[in-house]
């Protein structure tokens, strides 16, 4: 009568989550089955590619047998119990067998064993949990803006441009400035400007069309002074009285007041009480008509000036051949464009030791990571001085790695940045909380891939697939799961064959559970 005990598994397919192999077994014994002098004992067994595993036996007794086991009718019983397994490479191909050994005083038989359970899915041992952690950028800039500048000054309450000035050391270094742009094949003009001014005396509105006055008359100077020179016409602004220029060659004079001129200039707002208050200090005012004042009579000629930096073929020609006239944002720059881990690490060394850089010693840390080191990766984050959310993030993915989930996730917490919300969801899948999972993942702003996972997890197949936004190959195998799950075996096939080019995916493919039925 053995073919006639009913057993049942929930789940039909058995999952591993967190690490553990769990399910319900409910087991009917047919009236007449169990003698009351009889003691079975049921042995489950997870049978898989690498041995097999067993539990410790359920025992049971009849009616009339006085021990300690469960007791089962014979006039037939439904008994429920909860079998466990630790996960070990191998089992997604698995079966769950019972194996009964029934006893009658000094003879025992073996039933025939029961199968009640396929395979072992592990959909959820797809997470990446290297972990979401990026570079700190360099601020190398491939274009850099530079001026170049010559000024005409003016007698008091004058716009006339005297010849001298035509001659002056400043504008002969602008016009030598113009020569060389025009011969650096690195530089180009982008261009041209004259800022006129008035010093901050005689009244705002006389020293408004003073300022208009000098921005035409430095114009027309200004045919004559670019004469020859490939410079395009400029844009003329009138700035009128010049407070900031004012303030600024105050700040660093060596008048012995100047403090107090910086407080009324702090103090008042309106140019006619300020230039009247500063008037009334008269012997400071005498320091400031011979020091400061002449200074600000002006109409600046300002050609701006586009340098191009050296390319990414420059800066890896010069990691060779001249990597010491590198600065800090280059040698950062010039570390993301080597393929080579060691050749990053050697980079990021020489950057930290040089220039101190935090940044440096960062992304040092993470290219740690990126080599599987997390040793040296966690002495490289703990030398950096600048602890801030990132830095927390990236201490929270040295202890992921390293199976320290509890503390991974303070540091997470502590975090709250983007990376680290996502972060805290691969751990929530690696415990099995797949609900809290999705919630971090959700709006992450990144990879999709967990992402994804996290939407297959909650059995929200229409959630994944509009979160498949990553291209790439082993996002095929999620879209083979999500085809699996919604009975599409053609999608199957098609998703599974365009992961040939993955061996580790493709092979994985073949054993699957989820996809079983399509095999």
């Amino acid at each position: 009568m053995a073919n006639n005990v009913q057993v049942t598994c929930d789940p039909v397919v058995l999952e591993s989550i967190a690490g553990d192999i769990d399910a319900a077994l409910t087991v009917t014994y047919p009236e007449g089955y169990f003698h009351p002098k009889a003691i079975l004992s049921v042995t489950p067994v997870l049978v898989y590619e690498g041995g097999e595993v067993e539990m410790r036996p359920f025992m049971y007794q009849g009616e009339k047998v006085k021990d300690n086991y469960k007791t089962i009718s014979s006039a037939g019983q439904t008994v429920r119990e909860r079998v466990h397994f630790t996960y070990e490479e191998g089992m997604e191909v698995a079966r769950l067998e019972l194996r009964g050994v029934a006893s009658y005083k000094a003879k025992s038989i073996n039933l025939p064993v029961k199968k009640v359970a396929d395979g072992v899915n592990t959909t959820y041992m797809l997470v990446e949990k290297d972990g979401y952690i990026g570079y700190k950028p360099d601020n190398y800039q491939e274009v850099l803006k530079q001026t170049a500048e010559g000024q005409i000054r003016y007698s008091v309450n004058s716009s006339d441009v005297a010849s001298k000035e035509l001659s002056s050391q400043s504008i002969k270094d602008f016009q030598a400035a113009l020569d060389e742009i025009n011969s650096n094949e690195r530089k180009s003009i982008s261009g041209t400007e004259i800022v006129a001014y008035a010093s901050p005396e005689g009244g705002e509105k006389l020293n408004a069309k003073l300022s208009d006055s000098r921005g035409k008359s430095a114009d027309q100077a200004w045919d004559k002074i670019t004469k020859g020179k490939e410079v395009a016409d400029p844009e003329v602004k009138s700035i009128g009285q010049d407070w900031e220029g004012f303030q600024e060659l105050v700040a660093k004079s060596d008048i012995e007041d100047k403090d107090l001129i910086l407080r009324v200039l702090n103090m008042y707002s309106d140019p006619a009480v300020r230039e009247s208050e500063i008037k009334n200090m008269s012997e400071i005012y005498t320091s400031l008509k011979t020091g400061v004042l002449p200074e600000l009579r002006r109409a600046r000629l300002i050609a701006n000036v586009e340098y191009q930096n050296y390319t990414s073929d420059e800066l890896l020609k010069m990691v060779d051949d001249n990597i010491d006239v590198l600065d800090e944002e280059a040698l950062l720059r010039v570390a993301t464009l080597v393929r080579d881990n060691d050749k990053k690490i050697e980079l990021y060394k020489k950057a930290a030791d040089k220039y101190n850089s935090d940044r440096a010693r960062f992304n040092l840390g993470v290219t740690y990571l990126a080599a599987g080191d997390t040793n040296r990766a966690k002495r490289a984050f703990e030398s950096v001085e600048t602890k801030d959310a990132e830095l927390e993030n990236a201490l929270g993915v040295v202890d992921m790695q390293n199976g320290d989930y509890d503390s991974a996730l303070a540091h997470f917490k502590k975090s709250g940045t983007n990376e680290a919300k996502g972060n805290t969801g691969v751990i929530n899948i690696l415990n099995g909380d797949y609900a809290e999972a999705l919630n971090n993942l959700k709006d992450y702003q990144g990879c999709c891939f967990n992402k994804t996972l996290a939407y297959i997890l909650n059995d929200d197949l229409d959630g994944a697939t509009n979160a498949m936004k990553c291209r790439d190959i082993k996002m095929n195998y999620l879209k083979a799961i999500v085809a699996a799950r919604q009975g599409n075996a053609e999608d199957v096939a098609k998703y599974i064959d365009a992961l040939k080019d993955s061996k580790e995916y493709y092979d994985r493919a073949q054993k699957d559970v989820e996809f079983a039925q399509y095999r």
